[in-house]
This record gives C-alpha cells, sequence and structure tokens, in this order.
C-alpha cells in the first residue's frame, strides 16, 4: 500500500472541512458561539459588580473626608472651616442651572489637605470614569494650575462664599449653631431637619430629572446609577436611593 505525505494528508483534511487540530468548521464555529454567548452573559454582571466597588470606594472618601471634617473641628474650637476666600479664588460660580450655587469641592482639598491620606479622597471613582468629571459644575482644580488635582464631590452647607455667611452655610460654625441656622433659613431643599442625620453636607454630583433647569443633556444623571452616597452632619455616611435619579453618565 502506497503511504500518503504527511503534507498531503493535512491538505486532503482540509478540503474535507476538517482543521488541521482536527475540528471541522462547523465545529468551531459552535465554539464561537459558545463564547460569544457567555461573554454577552457575563459582560452585564461585570459592569454590576463594576459599579458596586465604584460605589464602595465612593462611599469610603465620604466617610474619610467626615473624619477630616471632625479632626479639624477638633482643633478649631468644635468649628467648621471658614475659607471663603480659597472658594473665591478658585473660581466661585453661581450656576443658573443646576446646582443653583457652587457645592464644589476644591476647597475643601486645599483646607482639609492635612487631615487627609490622599487627595483622591475628593474625586469619586466613578466620577473620574465617566464624562461627569468633564461637566463644568462637577469637575474642580484643588488648585489655580491645570495640573492640580481634581475633585468631584458637592459640599452642600459650603456653597457660597458670600458675607455675612448664610443661614444655610456652615462656614465656621459649630454643628449645633448649623443645624439652629439651617432650620431658621427653611431652605425649601432641606424643610426643618429633625437632627443632624438629615443633613447632607457632602454628596455625589447629581441631576434630578425634575428639576426644569437642569440641562437635558443631564437631566436624570448621577455618578452612580439610581442614587448616591452621602455624607450627613452626624459624620455617617451611607447610600441613598433617589428616584429623581435614573441612571449614570
Amino acid at each position: 500500500m502506497q503511504r500518503v505525505p504527511p503534507d498531503e494528508r493535512c491538505a486532503a483534511g482540509l478540503i474535507r472541512g476538517r482543521g488541521p487540530n482536527g475540528f471541522t468548521l462547523l465545529e468551531l464555529l459552535v465554539v464561537v458561539s459558545l463564547i460569544a454567548v457567555l461573554a454577552a452573559l457575563l459582560l452585564p454582571a461585570l459592569g454590576r459588580a463594576q459599579q458596586k466597588a465604584r460605589q464602595a470606594a465612593c462611599l469610603s472618601n465620604l466617610r474619610q473626608a467626615g473624619l477630616a471634617l471632625a479632626a479639624y473641628q477638633g482643633d478649631f474650637a468644635d468649628r467648621f472651616p471658614d475659607h471663603r476666600e480659597l472658594k473665591s479664588a478658585l473660581g466661585y460660580r453661581p450656576w443658573t442651572t443646576w446646582p443653583p450655587s457652587d457645592p464644589r469641592a476644591g476647597w475643601a482639598a486645599l483646607a482639609l489637605s492635612n487631615y487627609v491620606g490622599s487627595v483622591g479622597v475628593w474625586l469619586c471613582p466613578a466620577v473620574a470614569a465617566s464624562q461627569l468629571r468633564a461637566v463644568p459644575q462637577v469637575g474642580q482644580r484643588a488648585g489655580v494650575h491645570a495640573t492640580a488635582a481634581l475633585t468631584g464631590y458637592w459640599l452642600w452647607r459650603f456653597d457660597r462664599a458670600t458675607a455675612p455667611v448664610p443661614l444655610d452655610n456652615f462656614w465656621n460654625k459649630t454643628a449645633t449653631a448649623a443645624l439652629n441656622d439651617l432650620r431658621e433659613a427653611n431652605n425649601p431643599t432641606v424643610g426643618q431637619p429633625a437632627g443632624p442625620s438629615e443633613v447632607e453636607v457632602m454628596v455625589d454630583p447629581y441631576f434630578p430629572i425634575t428639576i426644569p433647569t437642569v440641562a437635558p443633556e443631564l437631566a436624570g444623571r448621577a455618578a452612580h446609577p439610581r442614587g448616591r452616597n452621602r455624607l450627613l452632619l452626624d459624620q455617617s455616611a451611607a447610600w441613598w436611593r433617589d428616584p429623581r435619579l435614573t441612571t449614570l453618565h
């Protein structure tokens, strides 16, 4: 019997539809299809896991910021910082859209730098990974140079640089005085908080879908899907689901 050279046997197998490793074209297509199906199933789960990881890291940032504020108060007669001059120097810009003031965090990254281990605490990782970092109402440099660290949180009770200090701002106030003044201000977005656990101090940036002045391309957008992390006046930090938010941006 005549022996067929190996090269010729390989060529013959390819002609019959079988690859050099013994797989037919149909078998290869089935394998590729299975891989595509598995990827389609796994990618959303991986995306959700990544979102949860960023949400947890953001919550950790807020807790560290709360500890920094508490340490500052401990060094300054239980009073909050008063660095309106920093806020003005970094570009105080009350908005005619949302938010209706300027709660950006650049001043805090500078004023509390001795109490926080890393300047990254002032930038939510979800903001850093999204288009929100480029939104003027969100991102602010912790310095006047373009290379200064970027911040991306909002501090509602430090959102104005005017004098005298508005009732709903906490500059140079004790926590007790700040709460009393906030109640007296009767701010419609705050109402009459029963205690410090109902007062937001620092939050993720967000753009409620119910606010008419929110730009259409930002309506319902937030750093995290359908809610936000919040640092409260009692220094607790927690996730809060906000029905005015739809998804991330």
